[in-house]
């Protein structure tokens, strides 16, 4: 075995560095929120541009057209079903209700079960206003939202509860509708 030299099959490369230099890899944390917020205003400007075609498209507010189609999906339902379906509050889903009667695209019928309860039901001419309405009904971020996987859900819902935090908001701004912010 003199003579004999045991070769790799590949030359045997030096070590290089795992990470670049930490001045190459850290992006400021002004840089990086000025991402994040550039991402937001992505967001905003989808969910805006889409109540801006559907309110043009159709004459009323996205929220109204969301309204609309949750009563019709569900007939005879009261304004606090209403409420829980769009995930609103219920003085907020009043409105809604007495908006979409006055234009004659829901009418609202007196409970037989409870007195001071409404059903309310679409007119007529409230499928035809549905017809000619941009889908998603609901929004484009519900839609979205509804697409992601839990553990993404879960990190927003985290992430953003800090950043609400941050902000000092008020949470009961959660039972706004998107379209009428």
């Amino acid at each position: 075995m003199i003579g004999l030299h045991h070769q790799q099959p590949f030359p045997i490369m030096p070590d290089l560095p795992t990470s670049l230099p930490q001045q190459d890899q850290t992006v400021t944390q002004a840089e990086q929120a000025s991402q994040v917020l550039r991402k937001f205003r992505i967001v905003f400007n989808a969910v805006r541009s889409h109540f801006q075609q559907v309110e043009r498209r159709v004459g009323i507010g996205g929220a109204q057209v969301w309204a609309l189609n949750v009563i019709r999906q569900n007939p005879g339902g009261s304004v606090n079903e209403m409420a829980r379906a769009m995930d609103i509050h219920q003085s907020t889903a009043s409105n809604l209700v007495r908006l979409l009667v006055k234009r004659e695209l829901v009418r609202s019928v007196k409970s037989t079960v409870d007195r001071r309860g409404v059903q309310l039901y679409i007119e007529p001419a409230g499928e035809q206003l549905l017809q000619g309405a941009p889908g998603p009904y609901e929004g484009v971020l519900p839609e979205a939202l509804q697409q992601l996987p839990p553990e993404t859900l879960d990190q927003l819902q985290h992430n953003l509860t800090q950043l609400i935090q941050a902000l000092k908001a008020d949470e009961q701004a959660g039972g706004i509708p998107l379209a009428e912010l």
